[in-house]
């Protein structure tokens, strides 16, 4: 009978989620080799290609993607089992700051939960300023915020990923000759808001707000609407927004850095949250 090795289904089930041995390797906290030897050895064991690698793409083959449902059932199941003599259900508190996750956000708790599923996700969504104040409060166990340019880095943050914002607007949107610029914008404060309009002022554009949110689901549906414009990441805009800062002469905005703050040390929540940091980053 074959035994399959549960850290190589594992590798295989978080290469399929991430799409990349590299990213894999760092949910594992692990290299890349030593994915790619447990990948080898779990197609050796089952007779079967799993996997297709070029070097910019991998992707599930036709047997891979039927073994997909199966390991994650295995996988699920190892977890009931340990859950089942648990004292208590591990709970991981986290702090994902707005302009950091939009419309990927569904598909992001979809994979968590396949993941992990005996983590309880308590799930703080808001300013990256005040989700580092309830982190330093020891309110969150862990935060992925964005640091706008003049934002220094703490010590403590670990640094994921740059990310540049863009002007967007609906596609069908025109400004009106000879009126400031109009805006929707998150309330204060507000890092990326602060950013945008010191770049419209340092450029002697005049602009003025005509809708304020209190998310980024409220600035996205204006600018959809075609209120106005917004400085975006792609990330959280909704979908067929586009940037029109070239076409209308405006400043580029800095490349933000988003970062992550975490005080877990239980390697399985740690892993997790790897596997959130990572996915994001392939957004």
């Amino acid at each position: 009978m074959i035994m399959l090795d549960l850290d190589a289904v594992r590798a295989f089930v978080l290469v399929a989620d991430l799409h990349s041995f590299t990213r894999a390797a760092d949910a594992l906290d692990t290299t890349q080799s030593a994915v790619s030897l447990k990948l080898k050895r779990l197609e050796a064991h089952l007779g079967k290609h799993l996997i297709e690698r070029t070097p910019r793409l991998v992707r599930l083959t036709g047997d891979g993607d039927t073994f997909l449902v199966a390991a994650r059932d295995l996988l699920n199941a190892h977890d009931r089992a340990l859950g089942a003599l648990a004292v208590e259900r591990r709970r991981l508190s986290l702090g994902l700051s707005e302009h950091v996750t939009g419309a990927g956000l569904p598909a992001l708790l979809a994979k968590l939960n396949a993941h992990d599923p005996g983590l309880l996700i308590e799930l703080h969504m808001g300013p990256s300023a005040a989700l580092r104040t309830q982190f330093d409060e020891r309110q969150l166990d862990a935060a992925i915020v964005r640091h706008e340019p003049d934002d220094a880095l703490r010590d403590d943050a670990q640094l994921l990923f740059g990310e540049a914002l863009g002007w967007l607007a609906a596609p069908d949107w025109l400004p009106r000759p000879g009126e400031p610029l109009p805006l929707a914008l998150l309330a204060p404060p507000c890092n990326v808001r602060a950013v945008a309009l010191k770049a419209l002022d340092d450029a002697g554009i005049e602009w003025r707000e005509v809708f304020i949110g209190g998310g980024m689901v409220a600035v996205g549906a204006a600018v959809a609407a075609g209120l106005a414009i917004s400085p975006l990441a792609r990330r959280v805009a909704p979908r067929g927004l586009i940037d029109v800062g070239a076409r209308l002469g405006l400043p580029a905005l800095p490349e933000s850095r988003v970062t992550l703050y975490t005080r877990i040390r239980d390697p399985r929540s740690m892993e997790t949250l790897r596997l959130v940091a990572n996915s994001l980053a392939v957004q």
